[in-house]
């Protein structure tokens, strides 16, 4: 059992007050679906407040500190060794849709490096937490990642491109996805990359991946793998918070599973 330092309480109670807004606001999406404008303009509203709560809550516990956030940008801080990294809501097609998995993601870099996230679970209400050095927690439960070896007995999640996304970005997905598919144990898409991380760090999902994510979907769930024994890159060898090509699992599954993303690039780009 571990105590959470006073930096991860100071990141979990903005997540919860963050998260007591998105609550409330999710409980009016069901009536905005049947309605001809649809809940669009009031999820992205929900979106902004919940940022708005965050970005008060870190800025009164931790004056000086800079914030890179999906709504509000880069905000340079006084002090510029410490930085939040925060995404208010994670899995926003999910809340518009009414489906009940989405988070609250928030990190710390701290020296150019990631050192400490959080990602909140709304509705369940789950924490999970992570300080370099100390550990993965799921509230005061310690984390670890899944020890499966074989491919063939592994549960791997992933995100999916969309409407607007490039024809070569979906058929390079279509390819990997492929590849991944006729040697694992099944694919899971759920529609929030940062729960999905948690849930990697939790031995939940063996392993995730994704390409073309911001630096505020992963920032957090980067640290809890880590800091749960799990292996987390690039999966071109690029600087993973730009690229945001992402792949994370345990030290024997992810050679396994890069091999095969490597092998769907690969068949794209001789054809």
């Amino acid at each position: 059992m571990s105590r959470q330092s006073p930096l991860i309480t100071v990141m979990v109670k903005a997540a919860r007050a963050a998260g007591r807004g998105l609550a409330r606001d999710f409980g009016e999406v069901e009536n905005l679906q049947v309605s001809r404008k649809g809940p669009g303009d009031f999820v992205t509203n929900a979106d902004h407040r919940a940022e708005e709560v965050i970005y008060n809550e870190l800025s009164r516990a931790r004056p000086g500190y800079g914030f890179v956030m999906e709504e509000r940008g880069v905000v340079e801080g006084t002090d510029k060794t410490n930085r939040f990294i925060v995404d208010p809501l994670d899995g926003t097609l999910n809340f518009m849709h009414g489906i009940p998995h989405f988070a609250v993601s928030i990190a710390l870099e701290r020296e150019g490096e990631l050192y400490a996230g959080i990602v909140y679970n709304v509705i369940s209400g789950d924490i999970y937490w992570a300080e370099r050095g100390h550990g993965a927690w799921l509230e005061n439960w310690r984390l670890k990642v899944a020890t499966r070896i074989k491919l063939a007995n592994a549960v791997v999640a992933t995100g999916t491109p969309f409407v607007g996304h490039s024809p070569e970005r979906h058929q390079l997905f279509w390819a990997e996805l492929s590849h991944l598919t006729q040697e694992t144990s099944g694919i899971r898409r759920f529609g929030s990359a940062a729960l999905d991380l948690a849930y990697v760090a939790a031995g939940r999902f063996d392993g995730f991946w994704e390409r073309n994510l911001n630096s505020w979907d992963i920032a957090a769930g980067i640290v809890l793998v880590r800091e749960a024994g799990g292996v987390v890159q690039d999966i071109d060898g690029g600087e993973l918070l730009k690229t945001g090509n992402i792949l994370a699992a345990n030290a024997s599954l992810s050679p396994k599973i890069l091999s095969r993303l490597k092998a769907a690039k690969k068949r794209i780009e001789d054809e």
